[in-house]
């Protein structure tokens, strides 16, 4: 059987609207000489995605589809790496739209740079009045605290890249992603690849877009487990990979146990509403800001949607360290917590 040039992994799991333009998508990438083979790990659906992808891999020999009875991302990565047969791998997600030329792209600043992984900027493409303001303020550095991953102008090194690509033997040599986290598992991955002397490099030449969440429910619950297993890995690792993975905790404990220490030490109001005012004028400065480049109509909802992004981590923060710290839990036991 011949080897293909590129293996692209994809794990899914209930995808049934999204998965079949997925693959047509990177069926019409410029694919490079020898092809690709595209392996789907599917968490177990049953909301109609196995049929799809069954059609569809009848139809297309590249394709295949490889169970993940653990359903979480990082089992399904691990899975389809263990299937890929090519010394080049690629991850795709299935919420992602991709530039025609990205896995060539990927390919390319592989070899240029000799970079262990390489991946393009995390830019938001959203839809619907809430979506295109959680997009805007997705590329605000106020809302992800400066991280260059989100800066669509960035080239070079970088703590952490979206998606990305690897040669085989980097998984050979430190591992694979750590089935422990429900999320973060690319945080984990990249900063063990950095320890073990590896480089990470983010070039805008790899384009995608990724579709972020629409409502500010579902925005809050992905910034929440963020910030929860976030912990889990500084346990793990013992240090923070950036200090500003640590600030919207601080800034959400302070500001609930300030009314706390008024009981005993009344000026604590005065601190408490001297923070409250000045968050609540920077997210207001930065809600303006975001809103005169990606429309003004959004700045009524921008203040939200920045408050989601922060509050949402600091308290999933703040659960992960009660949780995997106070009361010591394991994280099979801690995967109910929060919702996955």
């Amino acid at each position: 059987m011949t080897v293909p040039a590129v293996s692209l992994i994809i794990p899914c799991r209930n995808e049934k609207h999204y998965i079949e333009p997925c693959i047509r998508s990177l069926l019409a990438q410029d694919l490079p000489v020898g092809g690709v083979e595209i392996i789907v790990a599917d968490g177990l659906s049953n909301d109609g995605t196995r049929d799809i992808l069954a059609r569809l891999a009848a139809a297309y020999a590249c394709l295949r589809l490889v169970d993940n009875p653990g359903r979480i991302v990082s089992a399904g990565l691990n899975t389809a790496i263990q299937a890929a047969r090519s010394k080049i791998i690629v991850r795709i997600d299935v919420h992602t739209h991709y530039a025609p030329d990205y896995v060539s792209q990927c390919l390319t600043v592989l070899q240029e740079t000799g970079a262990d992984n390489v991946g393009g900027p995390w830019v938001a493409q959203g839809t619907g009045y809430l979506g295109r303001a959680v997009a805007a303020a997705f590329q605000s550095p106020f809302a992800v605290g400066g991280a260059r991953g989100h800066n669509p102008y960035h080239t070079g090194p970088v703590d952490t890249v979206y998606l990305g690509c690897w040669r085989r033997e980097v998984f050979d040599r430190i591992g694979f992603f750590d089935e422990e986290l429900v999320r973060n598992q690319d945080d984990e991955f990249n900063l063990r690849l950095s320890r073990a002397g590896g480089l990470i490099w983010q070039s805008p030449r790899i384009k995608s877009w990724y579709h972020p969440r629409a409502s500010l429910r579902s925005l809050w619950r992905q910034y929440a487990q963020y910030g929860y297993w976030k912990v889990r890995v500084i346990q793990k690792h013992g240090v923070p990979a950036s200090v500003r993975h640590l600030v919207p905790a601080a800034f959400v404990f302070t500001m609930l146990t300030l009314p706390i220490t008024a009981l005993v030490w009344p000026q604590a109001w005065w601190i408490w509403g001297a923070l409250g005012g000045l968050y609540g004028a920077c997210n207001l400065a930065a809600s303006v800001a975001t809103a005169r480049r990606s429309g003004l109509t959004l700045c009524l909802v921008l203040p939200a949607v920045f408050a989601c992004y922060h509050l949402g981590y600091g308290y999933g923060f703040l659960r992960g360290i009660w949780d995997f710290i106070l009361l010591r839990r394991t994280p099979v036991g801690a995967m109910s917590t929060l919702t996955r």
